[in-house]
């Protein structure tokens, strides 16, 4: 029986090529899409799920009042990470990190790369797989150091690395001790080498240190039986219990489990909430919704070919076949399509991979040698297979011998059909994911135009490595007499980014709520406004070298004069947060340092005293760009020979802060014109085999004066109608899902009603192009022809 099946379902096929080649194309597109979807969610659901213990290991949080509202952020005070250790039972382990950047030398190799300060236990929590060395034992000396497989590559070539000297900032030796397995790209940690914890007590990094000041990462990982939500109650108020002098009063500390720290990320009233999990839910119910429309095209055409069918059906009842074997039958059919369309889906998905990492910003890969992979797969096609021959295998199998076969099982036509429905169905989710891909591309273009406060272009910085602060002023010297640069500037920490904040600022009215304001803090030196390009209001920029007292002197933003109050601000008294006297020497126009979808904090910008990690130089603008940076490169070179000369525009860095909505729009955007075509696709066969159905009609209309353009209209009327009701059903499911996800940001967009004009106009215009080409076929076929068996 199955024999005969398989071979009356492969005739079907191969008689009826071009709806199956349309049946078989629209499933393997909606296949590969929901594929290629889900391939990116399980990466995304997997984000460092990958240790021993990842259900036990969890990233400390700090939560406090800031300018009035409860904020958290994942850094924690450092001498935190070994007094929990040591006075709580439940964890087992706990380890610090911090990102830094530092020069790596290899013989005559230089590069600078990413790397991380490291607790002695940070390999035991976190057990990242050494291919080389001992986990205990890597990071318990001052002059070890761990390197990722690729470092060591890089570094040494072919040789072994362990036992290798390496030299960080061309300062200190250390020796390999361990050479970790290239870390996955779902993780949180991008380091390629890892040094211990206490080397930076060595560089004297922790003078500063204290129980309010949080610097550092810190991972516990609980015993087991143990709990997050126990250990949070317990540790709460280890701050307030450790800070001195009242610091810290309403500091709290808490959990987040490390599988969950990429997926929730967002903030609610002192909660992490959610966050990345959103998108992915998006897009998991759009993998869905593609992979339905791919099966309701199946289910149309399948019903729309009922009338060849039928008898069939028919004549197999007639002969004694019940009504559970032909809906087997037909089922089987649609499952041999689908598992054709996966065969093809899986070719497309291999073919385009590459091309949907480059969007999507990681390596995906299928895992081949995975039995769970081959099971997912069989899973996909037989639920592709019952999803899209359901429908068609109930209706065809419902008929009645008699009626069949003296020809009298079709329904008048009714305004509402399952066929009517699932066309609907299909253009409501493509249009609102439409819609949904306008606001997503509004959004980051209104957060794109948004006035920076600065000038973006032409604005060059780099970090100050090796003898930079030691030649800064000849270096400086150079790049304006070279006209490399005309402007130059040095600051503690880049322009698009924040490493400072304090609550610890006082200032004449100043009351105990304005102590929880907090305040951004930026250090330059010299012609940080006329380098920047940032606005001075009033007053004047700090300038160190012209006025000695600029040491103490600061510029607010609009937004620190709101927050202090000063209607007139120049020239008042500031109490930093180490008791020195601030005097305000000029107003600054806001400008973004951090999120463009958020409101700009208040910020106080110090005159420079003490080290300085970052030169920004605005390049001459007589100059080409590669001549600015030519000349720039050899003063560079001729004053700080260790280093390589590594620049970063200004404008090029903000840009990055847009690429996880870059992704989401661009991952929408093609979706949404897979679904649109998928849609269409389907269109084309329904309105192909509806205008074949009626070619005798439309050959009578034509017998009695109808015009070409009556007709086409008439055949595409039905289908038009069915995308307006399309648009009126997926507007306000849209404007409800848009309207959630921009409560996301704070600076967006309102969702406005051209939206809605313009993808309904544009649904309505692609049908039409769509169904022309058949309506117009049809509208000039000899009537004669299609008459003649009359």
């Amino acid at each position: 029986m199955i024999r005969n099946f398989l071979k009356v379902a492969i005739r079907s096929l191969w008689r009826n090529k071009a709806f199956s080649i349309i049946n078989i194309s629209g499933l393997a597109i909606g296949m590969a899409a929901a594929m290629l979807i889900l391939l990116w969610v399980q990466n995304e659901l997997s984000y460092d799920r990958f240790y021993n213990n990842a259900d036990r290991i969890a990233l400390m949080y700090s939560r406090d009042i800031n300018n009035g509202q409860l904020s958290v952020w994942n850094n924690t005070p450092a001498q935190m990470a070994p007094v929990i250790k040591k006075e709580y039972p439940e964890i087992a382990d706990a380890a610090r990190f911090r990102t830094v950047f530092f020069l790596v030398t290899a013989g005559e190799k230089h590069m600078n790369t990413e790397g991380g300060f490291a607790d002695s236990t940070f390999l035991s929590v976190l057990n990242f797989p050494l291919l080389e060395g001992n986990a205990k034992d890597a990071l318990n000396d001052n002059h070890k150091i761990v390197v990722t497989k690729s470092l060591a590559t890089r570094l040494f070539g072919n040789e072994d690395a362990m036992g290798k000297t390496v030299r960080i900032d061309s300062a200190d030796n250390f020796t390999v001790a361990g050479v970790l397995k290239d870390l996955p790209g779902n993780t949180q940690f991008t380091y390629q080498y890892l040094l211990p914890w206490t080397y930076i007590t060595k560089l004297g990094w922790d003078s500063n240190q204290n129980w309010v000041t949080s610097n550092a990462l810190t991972y516990v990982m609980l015993r087991p039986g143990a709990s997050f939500e126990a250990l949070d109650k317990k540790i709460k108020n280890i701050v307030k219990g450790h800070a001195n002098h009242g610091d810290g009063a309403t500091r709290e500390i808490f959990s987040q489990p490390i599988n969950r720290e990429h997926l929730y990320s967002r903030a609610d009233n002192g909660k992490l909430v959610d966050g990345r999990i959103q998108t992915v839910r998006m897009f998991i119910i759009i993998a869905i919704f593609i992979l339905l429309i791919a099966c309701i095209n199946f289910m149309n055409l399948s019903t729309a070919k009922s009338e060849k069918r039928a008898k069939e059906a028919g004549i197999r009842k007639v002969v004694g076949a019940r009504k559970h074997s032909l809906i087997l039958q037909f089922i089987g059919e649609s499952t041999l399509i689908a598992l054709v369309a996966f065969g093809v889906a899986l070719f497309v998905v291999q073919a385009v991979l590459p091309y949907f990492d480059t969007v999507v910003g990681v390596p995906l890969a299928i895992n081949f040698a995975n039995p769970y992979w081959w099971a997912f797969a069989l899973a996909f096609i037989l639920f592709t297979g019952l999803l899209a021959g359901s429908y068609p295998a109930f209706y065809l199998s419902s008929f009645r011998p008699a009626e069949v076969l003296k020809g009298t099982f079709k329904k008048m036509n009714t305004p509402v059909t399952p066929r009517k429905v699932l066309v609907v169905l299909q253009f409501t989710f493509a249009i609102a994911l439409i819609i949904c891909t306008i606001i997503v591309k509004s959004q980051l273009q209104f957060a794109r135009n948004r006035d920076t406060g600065y000038t973006k272009n032409g604005l060059v910085y780099i970090f100050s490595q090796g003898d930079v602060q030691k030649n800064y002023a000849i270096i400086k010297h150079e790049l304006l007499s070279t006209g490399a640069a005309v402007s130059v500037t040095k600051t503690f920490s880049p322009i698009t980014r924040v490493w400072g904040t304090t609550t610890a600022l006082s200032w004449p009215g100043s009351t105990e709520s304005d102590k929880k304001t907090n305040f951004l803090l930026y250090q330059a030196d010299a012609n940080f406004a006329k380098t920047t390009g940032a606005r001075i209001l009033e007053g004047r920029d700090i300038d160190m070298d012209t006025y000695v007292t600029d040491s103490t002197a600061v510029l607010l933003n609009e937004a620190a004069v709101k927050a202090m109050h000063f209607k007139d601000p120049i020239g008042k008294t500031i109490r930093g947060q180490f008791g020195s006297n601030l005097h305000v020497v000029g107003i600054l126009k806001n400008f973004i340092i951090q999120s463009p979808y958020d409101e700009v904090q208040p910020m106080v910008v110090y005159g420079l005293t003490t080290g300085y990690p970052v030169v920004h130089f605005r390049l001459n603008p007589a100059n080409t760009t590669a001549v600015n940076l030519a000349k720039a490169e050899k003063i560079f070179k001729q004053y700080n020979q260790q280093y390589p000369f590594e620049y970063y525009f200004a404008d090029e860095q903000y840009a990055l802060k847009f690429r996880t909505e870059q992704q989401d729009g661009a991952l929408s955007t093609l979706f949404a014109g897979l679904t649109i075509f998928i849609s269409c696709l389907g269109l084309f066969g329904l309105a192909a085999y509806m205008a074949e159905n009626r070619v005798k009609e439309i050959g009578i209309r034509k017998v009695l004066g109808a015009s070409v353009g009556s007709i086409a209209a008439l055949l595409s009327g039905d289908f038009i109608k069915l995308v307006v009701i399309s648009i009126l059903l997926a507007s306000p499911i849209a404007w409800w899902a848009m309207s959630q996800w921009l409560q996301n940001f704070n600076y967006r967009i309102d969702v406005e009603w051209w939206v809605f004009v313009a993808a309904g106009l544009g649904a309505i215009l692609i049908a039409l192009i769509t169904i022309s080409s058949q309506a117009i076929k049809a509208a000039l076929a000899n009537p004669v022809k299609s008459l003649r068996s009359e």
